[in-house]
């Protein structure tokens, strides 16, 4: 197995926050600086009458230069919109097992190892990603250098930042993307502030300022 030089987990605070976004935008801003990019998203579900060109794997691909079915195995595409195990269950397909998405992914990366890796979760930490293990779960057993936890910036951030925070950070270091972050908004800002001064979390509000972090790792984001 050729394990990408900087492996970082893609995780999010929930669904619809924009991990996908933030990834693909991660990965195309690497490959046209030069950084050797893959993505890899272990099992997705979608709406039965999404355009192929419109899943996850298929926008993973476009930013890489990968093919779709590289980034996610044409088995593990699920055409309903609920948690990948629950998807094969209403398909009527076999149970998903955390071994074989492990086994999927180590043996998928390109060789020689790219520079970044990532791998993008589905939905939130603790949702379900096979019969047998959640977000957190999965995290936890392909090792990450970094994980990048995607939350919006609005209402109800904190709350949904802080237990995802504590619970990412006892696996590997975690930098916290408020997506859609406006700078005029004063929520917005409060919210950042928050979680940088009073929590002392690494908080990204730019895909620029992410991806010199993540190039740069394992060196300590400045804020």
């Amino acid at each position: 197995m050729t394990r990408p030089s900087t492996l970082v987990a893609v995780a999010g605070t929930g669904t619809e926050v924009g991990k996908t976004w933030v990834a693909a935008a991660v990965c195309a801003r690497l490959r046209a600086a030069g950084t050797g990019v893959a993505a890899r998203k272990p099992a997705q579900s979608f709406e039965p009458d999404d355009p192929p060109s419109g899943t996850d794997a298929a926008l993973l691909g476009d930013a890489t230069g990968e093919p779709a079915e590289r980034v996610c195995p044409p088995h593990r595409w699920y055409p309903v919109a609920m948690a990948p195990p629950m998807a094969a269950d209403a398909l009527g397909l076999p149970p998903l097992r955390v071994h074989e998405l492990l086994d999927e992914i180590g043996s998928s990366w390109p060789d020689p190892a790219v520079d970044v890796g990532l791998v993008e979760l589905a939905g939130g930490p603790w949702s379900p990603i096979t019969h047998d293990a959640d977000g957190i779960d999965l995290t936890a057993a392909i090792g990450p250098d970094v994980v990048v936890l995607v939350a919006d910036a609005g209402l109800g951030t904190l709350n949904a930042v802080r237990p995802a925070f504590t619970t990412l950070a006892a696996i590997a270091p975690v930098i916290v993307v408020l997506n859609r972050f406006d700078e005029h908004d004063d929520l917005h800002r409060r919210n950042r502030s928050w979680l940088v001064d009073r929590e002392g979390i690494d908080v990204v509000v730019g895909i620029e300022r992410l991806c010199r972090t993540l190039s740069g790792w394992p060196a300590p984001p400045s804020r």
